[in-house]
């Protein structure tokens, strides 16, 4: 068995961390793809909408799955079949005239995120990280989703003005394919305990489904997907048609943005590039505080800065301040929750735990998305939609705080 490595960036890290970056990148670009697709088919805004809400929830029940192949057949191989299945899903969904067509192959390319995501890449870097290095490296691999968040939206939009949508789609699908090559460099121990290793997963599994807490973790969870599903897919469109003008002559003319469409796809790599400080110091500060205060702190933050955006009248500067500001607190919930969950349950199933904790976030991925475009067509804006995730995340803030944070052996 291999010894857990006690420097920080170790090849594990580094692998995980490219992994993530490429299959967020190309996950977070597709509210991109949102207006081309649906003008040139004549689709609803709603049908692409249920396209991206499946692909969540594909995700969300494909990450215990991967989970638990990851623990049974190994991380490498499970990987692999992901990074298989997400350019498949790309390279069919690139041939879909109908949205009946489109949603069907965005199962596809949800279980190639599950595969390639936080559920098996966490889980690896958690067992191959020292315990004083843990919860930073854990935040080090989300970060790196915000990175892919930084450069998706942007590349996807440079692509399209140069090729086809549907080139695009076999760009990214070679792209996801690419990161098997550095797989030989990801080997991870599997460090667990005397009394973990004896564990059966039904056992764990049962013990974890016992535990209040973890029901909490589960339920509090849910907002985080429909906060970042929600702003992922429909932010860019909402900035295009609710924000007002761009001044010619301005600060933003001056970098090149120069329309509201271009600023939606900027806004959401502000997003990323201002996550990827707040999930270090996320992870920073679960070292030292109790992840689940800091993680109601996190929630109400972004329940109030949800409100005031919406609440304000949308502008070119209130776009940039909102796209910095939840930036800041847009993954820094998944190392601590990650954190969490291993801290209480152990991190010999941690990759299983988290999978179905994630599939709570995946069905608010889901409603975020779906909803976001069903109220759009029948209210013609996203305000009801956005009141209803200012909701969800307040009630998040509040379901963390009676949480146990002790491990369950000592409970």
């Amino acid at each position: 068995m291999q010894r857990v490595q006690t420097s920080l960036f170790t090849p594990v890290l580094i692998v995980g961390c490219t992994v993530i970056l490429v299959g967020f990148a190309i996950r977070a670009s597709f509210g991109v793809f949102q207006i081309p697709i649906a003008e040139e088919f004549g689709w609803l805004r709603a049908e692409f909408s249920l396209a991206i809400a499946i692909q969540n929830l594909a995700w969300g029940i494909g990450q215990p799955i991967f989970g638990a192949i990851a623990e049974k057949i190994g991380d490498r191989k499970a990987i692999v079949f992901g990074a298989i299945i997400y350019a498949a899903g790309l390279v069919l969904s690139s041939y879909a005239i109908t949205p009946a067509l489109h949603q069907m192959y965005e199962v596809l390319v949800g279980f190639g995120v599950a595969g390639t995501g936080f559920g098996v890449i966490l889980a690896v870097v958690g067992r191959a990280s020292d315990p004083k290095h843990r919860s930073m490296s854990l935040a080090i691999a989300t970060a790196a989703g915000s990175a892919g968040q930084v450069v998706g939206a942007p590349l996807a939009e440079y692509l399209l003005s140069m090729m086809s949508w549907q080139n695009v789609f076999f760009v990214f699908a070679a792209a996801i394919l690419s990161v098997i090559l550095l797989l030989p460099f990801m080997r991870a121990p599997a460090t667990a305990s005397k009394e973990e290793l004896q564990e059966t997963m039904g056992e764990i599994l049962l013990k974890a489904f016992k535990d209040p807490s973890y029901t909490m973790i589960f339920l509090g969870f849910f907002s985080c997907g429909y906060q970042l599903a929600f702003v992922t897919a429909h932010f860019p469109a909402l900035v295009t048609e609710m924000c007002g003008p761009l001044l010619p002559g301005g600060a933003l003319y001056s970098i090149g943005i120069t329309s509201t469409s271009r600023l939606g796809a900027v806004a959401i790599s502000l997003i990323g590039l201002a996550n990827i400080v707040g999930t270090l110091v996320a992870g920073y500060l679960g070292n030292h505080f109790p992840k689940k205060y800091l993680l109601s702190i996190i929630y109400l933050g972004r329940t109030l800065i949800a409100a005031g955006f919406i609440i304000l009248p949308i502008t070119p500067t209130s776009v940039i301040v909102f796209s910095v500001l939840m930036g800041s607190l847009w993954l820094a919930t998944v190392p601590l929750t990650s954190g969490l969950i291993a801290h209480l349950y152990g991190l010999r199933y941690m990759g299983t735990l988290y999978g179905i904790v994630f599939f709570s976030h995946q069905l608010g991925s889901f409603l975020g998305v779906w909803l976001g475009g069903r109220l759009y067509d029948v209210y013609g804006d996203y305000t009801m939609v956005w009141w209803v995730g200012v909701g969800v995340g307040a009630f998040s803030a509040l379901i963390h705080l009676p949480i146990k944070e002790r491990p369950l052996a000592s409970a």
